[in-house]
């Protein structure tokens, strides 16, 4: 009876994890798009912006202003949790190396990525969301831009 409890429990637990495993898989497929991701982080940045703006303007104490508050602060958390979760489950795992020369750099700028996320979360100030965005850009020689083939 325990076992089935147990068992209950732990498929319970991989369906909510698996919810949140939505970064690209850790299997060395090959199919990277190292840009793509560095310019979704930057559009998670602008949308953190975005949030934290509108929340500001939010004067009203009625029901629907409350609502439309509640619905920003929730969609600044997620995108500076998405880009939490790029640099963490795709960059970190797969592109920064401790064979690179300059890793001890890599590794520091990609932290401050991570740290301005954490307290563009934690704060409503529209300086963390800039400073986000601004963390995100010093990455930009590590990921530029390129035209990849795309045959099959």
């Amino acid at each position: 009876m325990k076992f089935h409890y147990v068992l209950n429990i732990a498929a319970l637990m991989l369906i909510f994890v698996s919810q949140f495993a939505s970064s690209h898989c850790q299997v060395p497929c090959g199919i990277y798009d190292d840009h793509a991701r560095y310019k979704a982080m930057l559009e998670d940045a602008m949308t953190v912006e975005k949030a934290t703006n509108l929340m500001a303007q939010l004067k009203g104490n009625d029901a629907q202003s409350r609502n439309q508050f509640v619905r920003w602060v929730m969609n600044k958390e997620k995108h500076a949790q998405n880009v939490i979760a790029t640099i963490s489950d795709y960059f970190l795992t797969q592109r920064v190396k401790s064979s690179q020369k300059d890793y001890d750099e890599r590794l520091r700028r990609h932290h401050a990525v991570i740290v301005a996320a954490m307290k563009a979360k934690q704060n409503a100030d529209i300086k963390y969301a800039r400073e986000l965005y601004s963390a995100i850009q010093g990455l930009a020689t590590y990921y530029p831009s390129h035209d990849k083939d795309h045959k099959k």
